[in-house]
């Protein structure tokens, strides 16, 4: 067992060759451990990651906010607060903040990220499905 007190947490408000459009605030809560990596992200008004895929998969969490996310040939689904996202190994999808509202999630990546390009505007602004309330 690892636990790693808030103090001992490797937060930052940036990081170095950034994988985001719009301004992100990605707080590592635990850098890689086992193939784990736990990210806090906050997200201002239509910022955004840029397209990836994760070795073993990713699970969001929402905490605040409203959020958007798609996977590769979906559709662009709205996120609330309490909503969990599973992302399968290997499925290229973005997530980010709604055009009008903040987003903050944390995000929990299994096995290595492949970073993508960004998303184009276009891709963003598609129309949203809600998600079953």
């Amino acid at each position: 067992m690892i636990h790693i007190p808030p103090r001992q947490q490797a937060g930052t408000a940036g990081k170095a060759g950034s994988q985001f459009t719009g301004v992100a605030f990605p707080y590592v809560t635990m850098a890689a451990t086992d193939g784990v990596v736990i990210n806090t992200v906050d997200f201002t008004p239509g910022a955004r990651t840029h397209w990836h895929s994760h070795e073993d998969g990713q699970i969001l969490q929402v905490l605040a906010g409203r959020g958007l996310v798609q996977s590769e040939g979906g559709p662009v689904v709205i996120l609330r607060a309490g909503d969990t996202v599973w992302v399968p190994p290997g499925e290229r999808h973005w997530h980010g903040a709604a055009p009008d509202s903040f987003m903050v999630h944390t995000a929990i990546s299994l096995g290595e990220t492949t970073w993508d390009a960004p998303v184009a505007e276009e891709e963003y602004r598609a129309k949203a499905e809600e998600n079953e309330r």
